[in-house]
């Protein structure tokens, strides 16, 4: 938890209402642009454009995130879903690719279920996997953004994330909020990390690491 009246004052008051503002801002900003990607993925993905799915929030109260989907259904002759690869479109990867899918998640901001900045919010199967270490990166709300995705995102281990994401939890404050932004517009820019390296997206947790 934050660990001093400077932390406390930041994320009860400041943190939340710069949240609300930006995402509101960017959300109107972006507007033009949400609307164009919502019409491409409603062709692609046969009329559904949005997926939403449970994710725990801080305190691991459950919420629904929203996000642009970038996978369509395609099934084998099982009934299974495809690989991942296999069901990426393309302009499901160009959403991708330029980080356009996360920005339903301000939705999510505005809401007050989640935050500009924090830990990425994970699958709700995972809860169990934690260690009580691990457990701390609920503490805080989730964020769109954070420390584990400007240094490496999906091409950094497990343990690596928890590790970034419970450091971040112990240094919360507003430099390293600016700071991690900064990076953010850098990353988005290159393109950096948004695969596994053996994936298209980042292998499930064990809770093993």
């Amino acid at each position: 938890m934050p660990a001093n009246t400077s932390q406390i004052i930041y994320t009860g008051f400041f943190k939340p209402l710069a949240d609300f503002v930006v995402a509101l801002t960017v959300f109107v900003i972006l507007s033009p642009i949400f609307v164009i990607v919502v019409c491409w993925l409603t062709i692609a993905n046969s009329g559904k454009p949005f997926f939403f799915q449970r994710r725990p929030g801080k305190n691991e109260k459950i919420f629904k995130v929203i996000k642009f989907k970038t996978m369509n259904d395609r099934k084998d002759k099982h009934g299974n879903l495809l690989p991942d690869a296999d069901r990426l479109t393309p302009i499901g990867r160009f959403v991708r690719k330029t980080s356009l899918d996360e920005v339903p998640q301000l939705l999510n901001v505005i809401k007050g279920d989640m935050s500009i900045v924090g830990p990425r919010p994970l699958l709700e199967e995972y809860l169990p996997l934690y260690n009580p270490i691990q457990k701390l990166r609920h503490n805080v709300k989730p964020g769109i953004t954070g420390w584990a995705q400007v240094n490496g995102r999906n091409a950094i281990s497990w343990k690596q994330k928890f590790e970034y994401d419970v450091w971040y939890v112990d240094n919360i404050g507003f430099l390293l909020d600016f700071r991690i932004l900064l990076l953010t517009v850098r990353n988005v820019a290159k393109s950096e990390g948004i695969s596994s390296g053996t994936s298209v997206t980042m292998e499930k947790f064990t809770g093993k690491e």
